[in-house]
C-alpha cells in the first residue's frame, strides 16, 4: 500500500506513509524499537546539514555562477557544450547532490534550449543520465549514497577510492552514447547556432555579488575539504565510524545559517525541505517490517538458494534485483528495502563489501531507466512541465533509459569485480 500510494499519488505520498506505519502497528507487523531502529535518524540529520549548506549556496546564486562561467567559456559548440554540461552535472551531483544539481543544470539548459528555440527533451535526458551518474561518486551524492555509507561503515574516502573511478568511467561511455542517440537534435542545434552568432553571455542572467560568491567559495571548499577527510579526523580522535560525516553536515549547517543572520529561522525553514525528509523517515521506518516478521531472512535465503552456493551469481541475482526495482519502484525506496536484506545475508556468511558498491551502482545508474527511477527524474520533469508545458512519454524515455543503463551497469560491475583482490579482508575465492 505503501509502495503503490507513492508511486501513482505522489502528492500524497507521505500520507500513505504515516497511515501504513499505523495499520502495521496495529496488526502487530511491527513493533516501536524497529520502528525507531529503522528510521535513519543519523541519516535524516545528515540530510537536513547537507540541504542547509545547499540552500545557502543556492540563495547566493553560487552554482548558477560557475556553470554560466563555464559556457560563456564553452561557446556555441554544441558538442564540446553537452558534453561539459554532462561533466558538470556529475561533478555537482557528486560533490552538492542529485537534485540541487538538476535544478541548477537544468535552470541552464532551458536557457540555452529557449534561446536556440530546440526541443528540449533530449538535452533533459542527457543532463538527468550524467546526474545520476555522478551521484553514485561520494557519499553526499544521492540519500542511497547517505544510507549506505552509514549502514556499510564505509567513508567519504572509501566512495572516492571505490565509487569515483566507476562513475568517472561510466560518464565517458554515457556521453558518446548520448551523442549518438542524439545526433540529430545536436545538429539541428548546430545549425541554429551558426545562423544566429554572437548570442548574449550567460553570466548576465545571474544575479550575483562578488562578495557573496567569495563567501560561498569558502564555505564550499572547507565542507568539501571535512567530507574529505572526515575519517582521518575521527581516527585522531579516537572516535567511531562517520561521526564526523554527521559532524562536518550539521556544522557547516550551523554556520550557513549564522551567515543569514536575521532572516536565519526563515531560511533554514524554507530551505530544508521537511516534506521530503518527513517521508523519508516513515518509509525507512515502515521498512522495519521486513525485518521484524522474517521476511528479509527469508528473501536472502531464497537468493542464496537461488545462487546454488555461487558467490558471484548471487552477487548479479542481487545486482538484477536492485537494478529493476530502481527503475520501477524509485532507487531510495528500493535500496530501503534491501539493506536489511544484505545485513541477513552478511549474518549467514558471505562477504558483502561487493554487494554495498553492487547496491550503489545498481540504484543510482539504473535509475535512468525510467522516469520514476529516481528523485532527479521527477524533479526535471516537473521543471520541463512549468518550463514549456510538455512532458516526456514513457517509451520516449525507456528506449534511451536502458540503452545507458544497461551499458553503464555492465561496465561498473566488471570494473568492480576487477578489482575485487583489492577489496579490504576478501576471501581468496569469491
Amino acid at each position: 500500500m505503501i509502495i503503490c500510494g507513492t508511486l501513482f499519488y505522489w502528492k500524497f505520498r507521505l500520507a500513505f506513509a504515516f497511515s501504513g506505519i499505523a495499520v502495521l502497528l496495529a496488526t502487530n507487523l511491527l513493533d516501536i524499537p524497529h520502528v525507531i531502529e529503522f528510521a535513519g535518524l543519523d541519516i535524516i540529520l545528515f540530510l537536513v546539514g547537507m540541504m542547509t549548506i545547499i540552500g545557502y549556496l543556492e540563495e547566493n546564486h553560487f552554482f548558477e555562477y560557475l556553470v554560466a562561467k563555464v559556457v560563456d567559456a564553452v561557446g556555441e559548440r554544441p558538442y564540446l557544450l553537452m558534453g561539459v554540461l554532462m561533466a558538470l552535472s556529475t561533478f555537482f551531483a557528486a560533490l552538492v547532490d542529485e537534485v540541487t544539481s538538476i535544478l541548477f543544470m537544468m535552470s541552464t539548459m532551458f536557457h540555452v534550449t529557449k534561446r536556440y528555440k530546440v526541443n528540449p527533451v533530449p538535452y533533459l535526458l542527457m543532463i538527468v543520465f550524467a546526474t545520476n551518474i555522478g551521484s553514485s561518486a561520494t557519499a553526499v551524492g544521492n540519500p542511497i549514497g547517505v544510507m549506505i555509507a552509514l549502514r556499510a561503515g564505509l567513508s567519504f574516502m572509501d566512495f572516492i577510492r571505490w565509487a569515483t573511478p566507476i562513475s568517472i568511467t561510466c560518464l565517458l561511455i554515457t556521453i558518446p552514447i548520448c551523442f549518438l542517440l542524439f545526433r540529430k537534435d545536436l545538429n539541428e542545434l548546430k545549425n541554429k547556432m551558426k545562423k544566429r552568432g554572437n548570442e548574449p553571455h550567460e553570466l548576465k542572467h545571474v544575479a550575483y555579488t562578488k562578495s557573496g560568491i567569495r563567501t560561498c567559495w569558502i564555505l564550499f571548499l572547507s565542507t568539501v575539504l571535512c567530507l574529505v577527510l572526515h575519517h582521518q579526523f575521527e581516527e585522531l580522535l579516537h572516535l567511531s565510524k562517520n561521526t564526523l560525516l554527521i559532524g562536518t553536515a550539521l556544522f557547516f549547517g550551523a554556520v550557513s545559517i549564522f551567515l543569514k543572520a536575521g532572516e536565519a529561522r526563515e531560511f533554514f525553514m524554507r530551505r530544508v525541505d521537511w516534506w521530503t525528509l518527513t517521508f523519508f523517515l516513515a518509509l525507512f521506518a515502515s521498512v522495519g517490517t521486513l525485518k521484524y516478521v522474517g521476511v528479509t531472512e527469508q528473501v536472502a535465503k531464497g537468493m542464496i538458494h537461488l545462487a546454488g552456493g555461487g558467490h558471484l551469481f548471487l552477487l548479479n541475482i542481487f545486482t538484477a534485483a536492485i537494478s529493476l526495482l530502481t527503475a520501477f519502484m524509485d532507487n531510495v525506496l528500493a535500496v530501503a528495502t534491501f539493506i536489511p536484506i544484505l545485513s541477513d545475508i552478511e549474518k549467514i556468511g558471505i562477504y558483502v563489501f561487493p554487494f554495498w558498491w553492487a547496491m550503489l551502482f545498481g540504484g543510482t545508474l539504473y535509475g535512468n531507466a525510467t522516469v520514476i527511477g529516481s528523485t532527479a527524474n521527477i524533479v526535471a520533469m516537473g521543471m520541463l512541465e512549468k518550463e514549456s508545458g510538455g512532458h516526456v512519454k514513457f517509451m520516449e524515455w525507456l528506449k534511451p533509459g536502458v540503452i545507458v543503463s544497461t551499458a553503464t551497469i555492465v561496465v561498473a560491475m566488471v570494473l568492480l569485480l576487477a578489482q575485487f583482490h583489492l577489496m579490504p579482508n576478501a576471501p581468496a575465492q569469491f
